[in-house]
């Protein structure tokens, strides 16, 4: 492993999509500062990461508390140069529209779509100086289309997609660069595998190539990573090959 003289910063680090692009950027010689709301859970993270000769920071983060967020990404730029931000906060919720309460939705568009807003802007307030930098978002089938009990949900998702298209719009003739991943199919949880059983029976999870691996996303945000600034993707959708669409 090559070590880089550069961070990466993963905010929503969790157990499978989080996780994977953490342990994919470490593998490649990045330092990884991960955060997520429970920093304990992050321990088994760092014991794979460092197992694996990587290196990683590792803390408890409300991504939608601004302070946090400086801190956050202040301290990884510290370290080394922030060359990468990854925001990557779920907040999946389905409701009826009228068992959605205020509090509901306005919780979800604070994880995300306000806090994305935060990590963009801070990462950007770091990397500007430098001329140079990636940030990635994380979005869903609920980026482009409110589904039926996703009026909180794609709300969050249709506005961290404008966030994104905004800023990269603004940061792109500047050498950062900006993107958006869709990812339009479940992924492979535990959270989604139950969510199937319920939803279509035992067999739901009979096809092996229903639901996405996290390792997939993770590959696909490195290949983002690595475009050439001459042909840089804003928008990646991403979807098994079996899934309709």
């Amino acid at each position: 492993m090559q070590k880089r003289n550069a961070t990466v910063a993963v905010i929503g680090a969790g157990d499978f999509i989080g996780g994977e692009i953490a342990k994919k950027f470490a593998s490649e010689g990045f330092t990884v500062f991960a955060g997520r709301r429970n920093g304990a859970k992050l321990e088994p993270l760092v014991k794979e990461i460092e197992k694996a000769g990587g290196e990683i920071h590792a803390r408890s983060l409300d991504a939608r508390k601004e302070e946090e967020i400086i801190s956050f990404l202040g301290d990884a730029d510290k370290h080394a140069p922030l060359e990468v931000c990854i925001f990557n906060v779920g907040a999946n919720v389905n409701f009826p529209i009228l068992e959605t309460t205020e509090r509901v939705f306005r919780k979800v568009w604070e994880m995300a779509c306000y806090s994305g807003f935060l990590a963009g802007r801070e990462a950007a307030r770091l990397m500007l100086p430098r001329g140079k930098g990636n940030i990635f978002f994380t979005g869903a089938t609920a980026s482009l289309r409110g589904g039926i009990g996703y009026a909180a949900f794609a709300s969050a998702k249709f506005g961290l997609r404008a966030v994104a298209q905004a800023t990269a719009r603004e940061l792109g003739p500047k050498n950062i660069h900006v993107a958006h991943l869709i990812i339009d199919s479940g992924v492979d949880t535990e959270w989604v595998r139950q969510r199937r059983i319920e939803a279509l029976g035992p067999t739901a999870l009979d096809d092996p190539d229903a639901l996405m691996p996290p390792s997939s996303v993770a590959e696909s945000y490195w290949l983002l990573y690595q475009q050439p600034k001459s042909a840089w993707t804003f928008e990646l959708e991403i979807r098994p090959f079996g899934e309709k669409w």
